[in-house]
């Protein structure tokens, strides 16, 4: 239901956004989850954010539009707030993820500060894309932010919205993002970006489960999510995090059937980011249904 969901708010999208914002051409959306901004305890990776924002910077300065969706709200609260483990009652991960998000926009601030770089929050919620008034106002935005040669970063309201940060199944009716590789799905068609990347905490997508079988294959490239590319995903990557690689085919999904080519990569290698900006081989490219 969540899927059907996102389909029909982006449905909805696919003209406006090319309508009002520039062409796609060198824009790029990256997504970053959980945990590739936190270590295997939880707490915070300050290398992984230092390497995030010099390598979007260095890209930037390249002459391409880059907006960043981050995860991490909720892990960074619990982390400030000196919660020995992710909290599971929905009021206290909202407080979390409010705590958390000023922390996380604060560090973006200084890394990004320290590449001479100006970064801009926008919290969404699926009301905000289902509203055609603020869907408007958000395109505009975003247009706008681009073109001072601000990157925007985005994340869904946690401390508002509930989609993201119940369990699977829990009140799947009312869901639009659910999570972020859906989201960042979403920004890229408002957006009308060219490229989405998804930095995991692994290099693409297998034909086996890298942490159980000792060298599976890496899948270069999808043409064609089918049945059989389906069944290779599995659930949740980490507890630390709300999305797998269902997600992230849910989101190849939508992206690709608009024209964008989707990868998804490592996000400890950030420096993969110049490979694709360059069209070269990096993780597993989703080739994008060009013409729609």
């Amino acid at each position: 239901m969540l899927f059907k969901l996102a389909c029909l708010c982006y449905t909805e999208l696919k003209h406006e956004g090319n309508e009002t914002m520039d062409a796609a051409k060198n824009k790029i959306v990256v997504k970053v989850g959980t945990s590739t901004l936190t270590h295997e305890g939880g707490t915070l990776n300050f290398r992984s954010f230092d390497m995030l924002a010099r390598v979007l910077s260095d890209i930037q300065n390249m002459g391409n539009d880059v907006i960043l969706v981050s995860s991490g709200a909720i892990a960074v609260g619990q982390s400030k707030l000196s919660m020995a483990e992710r909290p599971t009652d929905i009021s206290l991960k909202q407080a979390a993820a409010a705590v958390g998000q000023c922390e996380l926009m604060h560090l973006y601030d200084k890394f990004f500060s320290d590449y001479g770089k100006t970064v801009a929050q926008i919290l969404l919620t699926g009301d905000d894309i289902n509203c055609p008034e603020i869907k408007q106002n958000l395109m505009s935005t975003f247009d706008s932010l681009l073109s001072l040669g601000i990157i925007p970063i985005v994340n869904e309201n946690d401390s508002v919205s509930y989609a993201e940060i119940e369990q699977p199944g829990e009140h799947e009716e009312h869901k639009v993002f659910g999570d972020n590789d859906t989201l960042s799905a979403v920004v890229a068609v408002l957006c009308g970006a060219d490229k989405l990347v998804l930095l995991s905490d692994i290099d693409g997508l297998y034909e086996g489960d890298p942490n159980a079988e000792p060298e599976p294959r890496l899948i270069r490239e999808v043409r064609v999510i089918d049945d059989e590319i389906r069944a290779l995903a599995g659930g949740a990557g980490t507890n630390r995090g709300t999305g797998g690689m269902v997600t992230k085919l849910q989101a190849a999904e939508l992206a690709t059937s608009r024209g964008i080519d989707m990868y998804i990569t490592n996000g400890q290698k950030p420096e993969t980011l110049y490979d694709i900006i360059e069209s070269r081989p990096a993780g597993t490219l989703f080739v994008g249904r060009k013409g729609k």
